[in-house]
C-alpha cells in the first residue's frame, strides 16, 4: 500500500496494465453484475418473431439409433428378411446387392395417435402422443466425425460455432447468473470440446460443461466456481482493483472487444458463484421424482441424473441444455455394425430417464415453452453388417421433437419400403436446424455473425424451415 501511495494509483495502473492484461476482470463486483445486466451479451435478446419455444433440450444419442429398430417400422424387413435385395446408395450414385434382416424387436400402436413404437422404448412409449416423429431425415457425413459434427455445428470440417453457441449468442439468457449454454457430462471422442464450442463467437457463448464422461453424473459440478480461499469482501477489493486496471488497459488497446468478450466470461463466472451450488445440489428432489428417472436403479441412474439436470438446468433459465448417452470409446455406444442385440442395453439405459424427463416437464408446465430434441447423428441400414450388423446410414432415418410449439402425435416424412433413403418430405440436417431456431424465435437466415471477411450462420447458404410440423 506505501509503494501505491509513493508511487501514484494511476501510474501504477498504467505501467502494470500490459502485464495484468491476462487477469483482467472488469465488471465482476456484484453491484456491476447487478447494474450491467441489461448490457450484458448474455441479455435476453429480442427474437425475430414470436417464440414458440424458450429454451431446448437435446437428447444427443452418439452412435446412430437404427431407425428401423426403434421409431420406423417396416413391414418389408420381415416379408424380405434373409433374401438379398438392391438398394440404392444414394450417397455414391450405386446400387448393392445386401442381405435384408428384420428388427430383432417387436412394433406396437400407443396412446391415442395409434404411432408405432419398438419394444425398445416401452417408457418413452407411454408419452408418445407428445412426440413429433421426423421420419425423413438426411444429413452430411458417413463417418461418425463428420456427421457428430454437422449435426452439432452444420459442418463437416473447419471450426464453427456450434448451435447451442448461436442460440446463446442469438437470444442470451433467461438467469443472468447462469450460462445460456451448458452440456452436461460430455464426451471428449468425435469431436470433443467443437460440440459446445463458441469458435469465433464471442467466448461468453461457449457452452459450459457440467461434469464429464466417465464421472458419476450424480457427483458432476461446475469446475472452478466457488473461492474457498478469499471470502466476499476481500475478493470485492480484488476486483474493483483488476477492474480499474481493465479499464486502463481498454483504453490503450484498440481491440477493446476482444477484451470485453473475455471479460463477460469472467463476469458470468463470478455470478455463478452464488447460484450454480444450488442449481447442481439435487437433495432437495423428492423421492418420487428420483424414482421417475430411474436414479437407484443401476442401469438407469447414471443417465437419469443428467436428464434430471437438464430439468434443473431449464427451469432456471439457461437456454440450451444438452445431454450426451456417450463415452470417449472409439466406437460409441448405438454404433453396432456387427451385434443389433446391443440396441437393448442402451435403450434400457436411456427409456425410463427421457420418459421421466418428459413427464416430469409437463407436470411442471415446462413442456410447452421448452423444445425436447432426441436423436442421433445418423441412422443404420436395414440390410446386415456381418450376421447380425447394421452399417451407417445418413440417407434416411428418424428423429423426435416434443413440446415447444410442435405437433405432438405427429409424424413428418417417409423413408422407401426398407427405411434405407428419406423419399417423401425429406428433412436435411440444416432443415433441421433452421427450424429449431425459428422455433425460438430466430430466422436462420438473419441470425450471422461476420467473421474473417464474411458472414456466418448455423445453416450456412441452405435451410428450410419445416412449418408443416408446427402445432
Amino acid at each position: 500500500m506505501n509503494t501505491l501511495q509513493q508511487t501514484g494509483r494511476r501510474q501504477l495502473l498504467q505501467s502494470a496494465a500490459c502485464g495484468f492484461g491476462a487477469l483482467a476482470l472488469a465488471g465482476l463486483s456484484s453491484q456491476a453484475a447487478a447494474s450491467s445486466s441489461a448490457s450484458s451479451p448474455l441479455a435476453e435478446q429480442p427474437t425475430h418473431f414470436p417464440a414458440r419455444a424458450k429454451r431446448v433440450i437435446f437428447i444427443f444419442m452418439q452412435g446412430g439409433p437404427s431407425q428401423v429398430d426403434t421409431f420406423d417400422y417396416k413391414p418389408a424387413l420381415e416379408k424380405f428378411h434373409g433374401t438379398k435385395h438392391d438398394f440404392r446408395n444414394a450417397r455414391r450414385m450405386q446400387v448393392q446387392s445386401e442381405e435384408v434382416m428384420k428388427s430383432h424387436w417387436t412394433f406396437k400402436k400407443y396412446g391415442e395417435s395409434g404411432r408405432l413404437v419398438s419394444s425398445l422404448f416401452p417408457e418413452v412409449a407411454k408419452h408418445v402422443d407428445d412426440l413429433c416423429f421426423i421420419r425423413s431425415m438426411h444429413t452430411e457425413g458417413v463417418a461418425h466425425g463428420p456427421s457428430t459434427l454437422f449435426l452439432h455445428t452444420g459442418a463437416t470440417n473447419l471450426i464453427r460455432p456450434s448451435m447451442g453457441a448461436w442460440i446463446s449468442y442469438g437470444l442470451g439468457t433467461e438467469n443472468q447468473s447462469l450460462p445460456s449454454f451448458v452440456t452436461v457430462s460430455p464426451t471428449s471422442a468425435k469431436g470433443g470440446p467443437r460440440l459446445y464450442s463458441n469458435a469465433f463467437l464471442p467466448p461468453v457463448h461457449q457452452g459450459t460443461a457440467l461434469g464429464r464422461v466417465g464421472v458419476p453424473a450424480a457427483t458432476a459440478r461446475f469446475e472452478n466456481v466457488e473461492n474457498p480461499r478469499y471470502d466476499s469482501v476481500v475478493q470485492q477489493r480484488q476486483f474493483d482493483l483488476l477492474r480499474e486496471m481493465s479499464a486502463v488497459q481498454l483504453e490503450q488497446t484498440p481491440a477493446a472487444s476482444a477484451y470485453e468478450s473475455v471479460l463477460d466470461s469472467y463476469e458470468l463466472a463470478y455470478r455463478m458463484q452464488s447460484t450454480a451450488p444450488e442449481i447442481t445440489d439435487l437433495s432437495g428432489e423428492t423421492k418420487e421424482t428420483l424414482s421417475m428417472y430411474g436414479i437407484e436403479e443401476p442401469e438407469t441412474e447414471d443417465f437419469g441424473y443428467q436428464c434430471l439436470r437438464a430439468r434443473r438446468l431449464s427451469e432456471a433459465g439457461v437456454r440450451f441444455v444438452q445431454i450426451s448417452y456417450a463415452d470417449n470409446r472409439a466406437t460409441p455406444r448405438w454404433d453396432q455394425h456387427g451385434n443389433m442385440p446391443e440396441h437393448e442395453k442402451h435403450a434400457k439405459a436411456t427409456d425410463k430417464p427421457v420418459a421421466g424427463l418428459l413427464q416430469d416437464l409437463k407436470q411442471r408446465g415446462l413442456l410447452e415453452d421448452t423444445l425436447v430434441w432426441w436423436g442421433g447423428e445418423f441412422g443404420r441400414t436395414p440390410f446386415t453388417q456381418g450376421n447380425l450388423g447394421r452399417d451407417h446410414n445418413p440417407d434416411g432415418f428418424t428423429i423426435w421433437l416434443a413440446g415447444g410449439g410442435v405437433k405432438p402425435g405427429f409424424i413428418y416424412g417417409e423413408t422407401d419400403e426398407f427405411g434405407q433413403n428419406a423419399m417423401v418430405n425429406k428433412v436435411h440436417m440444416h432443415d433441421l436446424h433452421a427450424t429449431i431456431l425459428h422455433l425460438l424465435g430466430l430466422d436462420h437466415e438473419r441470425l450471422t455473425f461476420r467473421h474473417a471477411g464474411r458472414d456466418f450462420r448455423l445453416t450456412d447458404v441452405h435451410g428450410r424451415v419445416v412449418k408443416e410440423i408446427f402445432a
